[in-house]
C-alpha cells in the first residue's frame, strides 16, 4: 500500500511534538497536507513532495555518505517514494539498501520518528520535464556494523564513511552528534 497523506501527517505531527519550534518552518508541508488536491507523496506534485533519507552510523560514530552521480556531490542516501513503500521509515531504508548494497537485515533504525525534516529547493530539470520545486526530505537515523556492498551505479559513484561532524546541514549534524553520544 502506498504512503498516504494520513501517514505523512502523523509523521509530521510526531516530529513537531518533539520539535514544536519547527512548526513555522514546516508550514509549507502542512499547508499542502491540508489541500485535498495535493498529493505530496507523488513526485509529480511540483509545489513540493516528500522524499526519504537515511543517516547511517557505524559503531565508530561515522556516517555513510554517497557521491551522487547526477549532482556530483556527497550526500546522505535517500530519494523519492515508491508505490510499494508502506511508511516513510521503510522508504528511507529501501533507498539506503538500494544505493549502498547494505542488507536491510544489517541495519537497525534509531526510532520511528525522523531525526530531521528538511525543506529544500530543487532546480528545474527540462530533460525530465520538471519545473523548479521543493523536496520535503524526511531523514531517519539508522545504525549498522556492516560495510558498503554493491553500489547502485545508476545513481551513486562512490561511498565513504565520514565523521558525523562533516554533515553539511547544521541542524541535522547537531541532532546526529547528539544521538551518537
Amino acid at each position: 500500500m502506498p504512503i498516504t497523506a494520513t501517514h505523512i501527517r502523523a509523521t509530521v505531527d510526531a516530529y513537531l511534538n518533539v520539535r514544536p519550534e519547527e512548526k513555522e518552518r514546516l508550514a509549507c508541508i502542512t499547508a499542502l497536507l491540508d489541500d485535498p488536491a495535493a498529493d505530496i507523496a507523488s513526485r509529480k506534485e511540483f509545489r513540493g513532495h516528500v522524499t526519504a533519507g537515511a543517516v547511517l552510523a557505524d559503531p565508530a560514530g561515522r556516517v555513510l555518505h554517497i557521491e551522487h552521480l547526477a549532482l556530483k556531490r556527497w550526500l546522505l542516501p535517500g530519494g523519492h517514494l515508491e508505490p510499494g513503500d508502506a511508511t516513510l521509515l521503510a522508504a528511507a531504508l529501501r533507498e539506503l539498501t538500494e544505493e549502498t548494497g547494505i542488507s536491510a537485515s544489517a541495519v537497525v533504525p534509531v526510532g520511528e520518528c525522523p531525526v530531521h525534516i528538511d525543506v529544500h529547493p530543487i532546480p528545474a530539470n527540462p530533460a525530465k520535464g520538471e519545473p523548479e520545486h521543493r523536496h520535503f526530505d524526511f531523514r531517519f537515523m539508522f545504525r549498522t556494523a556492516a560495510d558498503v556492498g554493491e553500489l547502485q551505479t545508476e545513481e551513486v559513484t562512490d561511498a565513504a564513511w565520514r565523521s558525523a561532524d562533516t554533515i553539511e546541514d547544521e541542524a541535522l549534524r547537531d541532532r546526529v552528534l547528539l544521538a551518537l553520544r
